[in-house]
Order: structure tokens, then sequence, then C-alpha cells
């Protein structure tokens, strides 16, 4: 059985690293909005046409401790100027959040910042179902007018050439067309108070899987957890989110990220807690809500957080992009990337933003040819065997499937197995290529050289010069 350990520092620091993304539905309903939020949500709750749920309701006869007006927090201006304009949400269909926080690294150096950590958040009002996605921020991703690039570098892009909708803007769209689902709202958090606010609702527990080390911020000494069920305050979470010294590096920190947040809400939605935090929200508001960027509104923000408070944690799927979804490679400058792989990707990606397991990739995303069409992808069709024509026999049957093939020749050497070269990430192509030439273990190499004349060369083998679906 596990023992109950407990450890709690109430003490605020200036985070040198903020990497843990706590889910901002909750902590606009606890903290952001405040007491001005629940005493708009009143009137606002009365007429709202969406779906019916159950739960705890705001109380009628409740009055203004605080004496904070409700006026002073605009209902429907976006609670920060000049981002991405959101998509229109009717309150009654699934709406997804994506949420961001920032590497400090990047701030303590006067640079624009990174996001060092990005979440898919998605609710059904219907079935009263959500989801946590994870984005590794090493995936090598085509960045809409900046081509390919690592994922954690859209919002520099963005904020850097001070495109429309800045950083937000171009990371919401690259992370639209790289999974491609719709995302209605972006939130960016930036955590300078998140181990106050932790010991605020009285810590929170954390169950250790396998022994990990922790290393809180400042001069503190680091913690060393075996596996068991952990109390802990604000600057062992942190510390036990951001620690990515474990076997599984980036992928372990998403998951436990994760867990920190359903900790958070479980903690918040305790009996006692709700009323102390509308007690101290004035305080808390002024200290946190300049730390939250968003293109919600105050009234898109409570209706999210009414939502999202009274969904059963049984229904609040979880998804990490792990190690089995990509393939691990070294970019042109030397920098650890990973490659995605769109099936695998696709079935996480469905996991999580179905209601009944998963679905088909054309209920949430364009299908594979239209995928593949996007890419236009550059394709060399190599023969590898000793049939005379087969290459352009080849590169004939695949241009009549929409594939954009540039050149047929023959290859240096003989293959026995059909082979792939890919020079930039063009993982759509990939896939559909073999799915339509029904290739059943075909040799994929990985050459990234974004100076390449083409993006995919096929060496047919002799396993196609014996068994193909040419006509």
């Amino acid at each position: 059985m596990s023992q109950l350990r407990t450890r709690m520092i109430p003490r605020r620091l200036h985070l040198d690293r903020l990497t843990l993304v706590v889910l901002i539905v909750f902590i606009l309903l606890a903290l952001v909005t405040g007491w001005a939020a629940f005493s708009l949500a009143r009137n606002f709750f009365r007429s709202w046409s969406m779906t019916s749920l159950g739960g705890v309701p705001v109380g009628p006869n409740t009055t203004n401790p605080a004496g904070l007006s409700a006026t002073n927090v605009p209902l429907n201006q976006p609670l920060q100027e000049n981002g991405p304009a959101p998509e229109p949400w009717d309150g009654k269909s699934r709406v997804t959040v994506l949420v961001m926080g920032l590497d400090y690294r990047d701030w303590e150096a006067g640079e624009t910042p990174r996001t060092d950590t990005m979440m898919l958040l998605t609710l059904d009002p219907l079935t009263r179902t959500a989801g946590i996605l994870s984005i590794p921020r090493d995936m090598w991703v085509n960045i809409p007018g900046f081509d390919y690039g690592k994922i954690n570098t859209a919002y520099f892009l963005g904020e850097t050439y001070k495109l429309p909708g800045g950083g937000p803007g171009l990371a919401v769209e690259t992370v639209r067309q790289f999974l491609g689902v719709p995302i209605n709202y972006y939130a960016q958090i930036d955590f300078y108070a998140f181990e106050r606010f932790i010991d605020e609702i009285g810590g929170i527990k954390i169950r250790v899987q396998e022994p990990i080390t922790l290393y809180p911020t400042g001069n503190r000494p680091k913690v060393h957890l075996e596996p068991g069920v952990y109390a802990v305050g604000g600057d062992l979470a942190l510390a036990y989110a951001r620690n990515r010294y474990t076997e599984g590096g980036d992928f372990d920190r998403a998951r436990r990220q994760q867990e920190v947040i359903l900790a958070i809400r479980d903690r918040i939605l305790q009996y006692d807690q709700i009323p102390k935090l509308i007690a101290k929200a004035p305080v808390l508001y002024n200290e946190l809500s300049a730390g939250i960027r968003t293109n919600m509104t105050l009234q898109e923000a409570i209706q999210l957080a009414w939502l999202a408070v009274q969904i059963p944690a049984e229904n609040i799927k979880r998804g990490v992009i792990g190690p089995n979804a990509v393939e691990m490679a070294t970019s042109p400058d030397g920098l650890d990337i990973l490659i995605p792989i769109p099936d695998q990707i696709r079935l996480i990606r469905d996991e999580v933003f179905s209601t009944n397991g998963a679905v088909g990739p054309a209920a949430v995303a364009e299908d594979p040819k239209a995928l593949m069409e996007a890419e236009n992808a550059r394709i060399v069709v190599q023969n590898g065997t000793s049939v005379a024509g087969l290459a352009g026999r080849t590169a004939e049957f695949l241009r009549g499937k929409g594939f954009n093939v540039v050149q047929e020749t023959n290859a240096d050497n003989l293959y026995s197995q059909t082979t792939i070269f890919l020079y930039s990430p063009k993982p759509y192509t990939l896939n559909y290529l073999i799915t339509v030439m029904q290739l059943q273990n075909p040799r994929i190499y990985n050459r990234y050289d974004p100076n390449a004349a083409v993006d995919l060369a096929v060496a047919l083998g002799n396993d196609w010069a014996q068994s193909n679906i040419l006509p």
C-alpha cells in the first residue's frame, strides 16, 4: 500500500523556467474570472442556451464579500487584444483550445520565446466528454509560410515577423494543419505564481510511478521520490511536471503534466475549495490575470469553465504523442527532431477527440489523398530492377493517382526490396504512397536534405517487379 507523504513549502518564487501548462478552463473558473465571473454567471446561465448539465448551480443569493464590481471586467471583449480571431462556437458543439506555456529561458535572455509546452484541450457538451492531447516540442512539421521546422518555433516566428495574430496565431494554424482539427481558442499561460496557487488550494496529490529526482526552483535542495502517493506543495508540483530526466524524457514529462492538471481539477472541485477561492478571488485575480493571454471573452471563459467542471473524471481522455508515433532524426543543423508517423498520430488524435473510441481520419480531418496533395511532394521513381520500362509505367500509374512525380530514371543499384528515401518530411505523401502501391514491407530511410531536388525517391525493387498492381 502506498504511503502518503507531505511536503508543503508555501513560498512565492519567480520561476526560472515555465514548462507547466495547467488546464485553462479550471484556472479561469477559480482564479482569473474570480468573483466577477461568478457574479456575472448568475444572470448569464439563466438565459444560456447550452445543453443542461448536472452539477452544483451558482447560488442565486450569494453576496459579494469583497465588493468587487462585475462591471470592472468586460463580458464580451477578448481577454487579450491583438490576438488571432477565434473560431465561432455555438456553446453546443465540440470546442477545442490550444494551451501554450513559454520557455522562460528565452524571456530571461531577452529573446522572443518559443513554446515549451503545447496541449490541445477539447470538450464536448453533448456527451460530457473531454480530452487532453500533448504535443512534443521537437515535432518536425510544416509551419505555414516557413517550410518545415520544430513545432515550438511557430510562436517564435509569428512574434518575430509580427504576423497577423502574432505568435499565437501562427502556432494555432500550425497545430491545426498538423493534426487536422479545428481550434476555437488559444490560451497562453505565464505561471510566475504557479507555486503560490498550488499552496493556496492546500497542495495536490501525485502518484509517482517510478523513482524520480526533483529539482525545485531557486536554491532549494533536490528531492528524491520513490514510487508512491505524495501530497506536494507548489514547489514540488512544479518540479515534478518540469522534470525530463527520466527514461521517457519529454514523453514522460507530458504524462506528468497531464497528471498535475487533473490533480488540480480534483483539488479545486473538493467541497471546500471553491468558496475559499471565491473569497480570495480579488487578490488572486490581480496577481494572476496578467499572466494569461487568450482570445476568449470573459463570457466564453465562464461558459467553458462551467462546462469543464461538470465533466466526470472518467470521461476525460488523455493522449500523448509518444515514441511509437514518431521517428527520431537529426535536422541539418544538428538538432534532435521527431518525424511524425501519420497513421499512429491519427489513432491517438481520434481516440482523444472521439466520444466512443477511435474513428476514421475523415471524421475530423481531410482524407489521405487530400493531405497528400496538399504537401505537393516532388517524387522521383527509380528502376532498381532489370525489368525495362518499370519506372516509366510506375510513374504514370502514380501520376494517375494524384502524385507529383517529376522524374523517372534508373537507380544506381539493384534493389531486392522497394526502398523509399525521404529528403524532406512529407509524412502524408509517404503514408498514401505506401497505401496506393500496397507495399507490404518497404524500406524507408530518412536522408533529410533541404537542398535536394526532390522530396522522395522511390527505388523500385524486385518485390515490385514480381508482384505489382500496375494495369
